[in-house]
């Protein structure tokens, strides 16, 4: 096993400065699929779109209804930097409930996305050459996080074998003497696979005796398909959280998240809340506590099971194609396809598919290194008739209609 220390740059400008930290940062691929999708449109062409991790559905009425309540009366200004109280308590409450972990809500700050905690949760947990663990591949932005505060992506290549999840004897291989951390996401992003309560807790119990941090990506939780999900927090109070308003509880738009932090970390946690971002956007947390009634969470389990629908419907059509899939979809919507079979190039095999078949998707190379060009992800965030669709012009592309 080769782990990749992704802060090695080609180009070698000075050491520590404001170019070195910008000239490691990738750009986000699915973007530029989505703008040339964009522009095909444009052109008056019908583009399936299976690049985006986006979900189709609306945000439910009752969290729309809450924002418009919130926005008569006048909810329109600053919050308190960690958030407002109802909604720090209402996630309390939502793990005693659903996982059984007693959480103080003063440990619980709302961000402004996932993407603003997990750069707060960078700023707070990573110094200059500071090495953190990461399965590659992973979602993009995290390694990118880590590169703006001069610390070191240490990319541990995951394949099937592994479930796409590291194991603790990669871990073991890849921590060197400067290592401060371990970030995992369950259910991950691109490959949809978690980490069961056994590998979670062996992760944690590795990450303690070596004194590494923890930090768990938690943004797909809901969104799984297998009987148990645990939360790093059942198994490693000491463990960092982030989590998401967008997917599950689809709020993409409205740009709210949250992140989860030990006790010792609450004020320099708060700190850094009020310098980068004062607030999370006011009218989307009282949107949010609606998302957390009896009604809400009915829409959301209908949701989530028209994705396990979709979900099994394309494993199984991308498999008899030939595409290597893992053998069930764990968690997210995505499928983590292996295009071997058709080309040993995903960017390119991508742009075909979108200029020649109108069928949008992303490459791997969007992911990480190991073994980028051989995979592509799908994004089942469409409906059922664009899938259709998609596969029947993925079909006429691969000469199997």
């Amino acid at each position: 096993m080769t782990v990749t220390d992704s802060s090695n740059s080609s180009r070698n400008p000075a050491p520590g400065g404001g170019a070195d930290r910008l000239d490691k940062i990738n750009p986000f691929r699915v973007m530029t699929v989505m703008q040339r999708a964009a522009e095909l449109e444009a052109q008056g062409r019908k583009v399936i779109h299976m690049e985006v991790g986006e979900p189709d559905f609306t945000t439910a009425a009752p969290l729309v209804a809450a924002a418009k309540a919130a926005l008569d009366a006048g909810h329109t200004g600053y919050t308190p930097a960690p958030g407002i109280p109802q909604l720090r308590q209402k996630l309390a409450e939502h793990y005693q409930q659903n996982y059984g972990v007693s959480v103080d809500s003063a440990r619980i700050l709302v961000t402004p996305g996932a993407s603003a905690g997990l750069m707060l949760l960078a700023h707070l947990l990573v110094g200059p050459g500071d090495g953190i663990l990461l399965g590659d591949p992973a979602y993009p932005c995290v390694r990118n996080f880590i590169h703006l505060v001069q610390g070191r992506p240490l990319l541990i290549p995951v394949g099937p074998a592994e479930n796409f999840q590291p194991t603790v004897a990669q871990l073991e291989t890849g921590c060197d003497a400067r290592t401060t951390g371990l970030w995992l996401a369950s259910p991950a992003n691109p490959t949809g696979a978690i980490l069961d309560r056994g590998r979670l807790q062996q992760s944690c119990d590795w990450a303690n005796s070596r004194g590494l941090h923890v930090l768990v990506d938690e943004i797909y939780h809901g969104l799984h398909y297998v009987d148990d999900m645990p939360t790093v927090l059942e198994v490693d109070d000491s463990s960092f959280v982030v989590n998401s308003f967008s997917k599950y509880f689809g709020m993409t738009g409205w740009r709210l998240g949250w992140i989860v932090v030990p006790e010792a970390f609450v004020e320099k946690a708060n700190i850094l809340a009020q310098n980068l971002y004062i607030s999370a956007p006011s009218m989307a947390q009282y949107a949010a506590l609606a998302a957390f009634e009896p009604g809400s969470r009915e829409i959301f389990e209908q949701r989530r099971e028209a994705f396990r629908q979709r979900g099994d419907y394309l494993r199984r059509e991308l498999a008899a194609m030939g595409f290597g899939l893992a053998e069930a979809v764990q968690g997210a919507f995505y499928l983590y396809a292996d295009i071997s079979r058709f080309s040993n190039d995903a960017e390119q095999f991508c742009q075909q598919m979108l200029e020649k078949e109108a069928v949008a998707i992303t490459p791997g190379t969007d992911f990480g290194e190991h073994r980028a060009r051989q995979y592509v992800r799908f994004a089942f965030t469409t409906s059922m008739e664009n899938l259709e669709e998609g596969v029947a012009r993925l079909r006429q592309a691969l000469g199997q209609t």
